[in-house]
């Protein structure tokens, strides 16, 4: 990861300072915006490979910057810094296209290995497998093995499994969801996600109700985990 390219939006000068000095110590090209209109410019100018995004900024918020650049197509991971920890700001920042989320007061370590963790992910650009427990999701025959025998998937469930594998250990709504497994249709609604988890758990935990592997995020939607045991 080193010399990958940060753009830090922060409007406290502590924090600025000590986010600029352990990025950089991590081997990473870092810069800075000290407010959102400055952000905006920044990201839209340099296309940094990661963004560190404060919510609550002067001129322009982190929301409105977000927005901005996913309708800019640019797809860089967004990592948003949140002081309030309520459970709709972080919904609305998963939904205008954030990647993760941290709140203040966070782990320095913590927010170095999100940032790390987003930045490997986006460098696997051609997954064709996934390998959790005693399963592999193969991507390219749309197959769910256990142990090498077949695991029936109905095209929902595999759509559902593939989507959050590919993305292990991301936070997802449930609209994030329908738009990406689902698409836009009148005829599905939220719930659809909710029986879609319950019947793909059947299939993939030991316990369905104590799940391992596909976790249900308090009052935001769903990830997906490869534990490392």
């Amino acid at each position: 990861m080193v010399g990958e390219r940060i753009l830090i939006v922060e409007d406290d000068p502590a924090m600025l300072r000590g986010l600029l000095d352990n990025f950089k110590n991590k081997g990473y090209s870092v810069s800075s915006a000290k407010d959102g209109d400055q952000g905006l410019e920044a990201a839209l100018n340099e296309k940094p490979d990661l963004i560190v995004l404060d919510i609550m900024l002067p001129r322009m918020n982190g929301y409105e910057i977000c927005r901005i650049l996913r309708e800019e197509k640019l797809d860089m991971p967004i990592i948003m810094l949140t002081a309030k920890g309520e459970e709709s700001d972080i919904v609305l920042g998963l939904n205008i296209g954030a990647d993760d989320y941290v709140t203040k007061p966070f782990s320095i370590r913590e927010l170095l290995a999100r940032a790390h963790a987003l930045l490997r992910r986006r460098k696997q650009e051609e997954i064709t497998a996934v390998s959790f427990g005693d399963f592999e999701l193969n991507l390219c025959s749309r197959k769910l093995l256990k142990r090498g025998v077949e695991v029936f998937l109905t095209p929902r469930e595999f759509g559902l499994l593939a989507f959050l594998a590919r993305h292990a250990g991301r936070a997802f709504t449930r609209s994030q969801i329908l738009k990406g497994v689902w698409g836009y249709s009148i005829f599905v609604n939220e719930r659809s996600v909710d029986r879609c988890v319950a019947t793909l758990r059947k299939k993939i935990e030991d316990d369905p109700c104590q799940p391992c592997f596909l976790k249900t995020v308090r009052e935001i939607g769903y990830r997906f985990d490869i534990p490392s045991f």
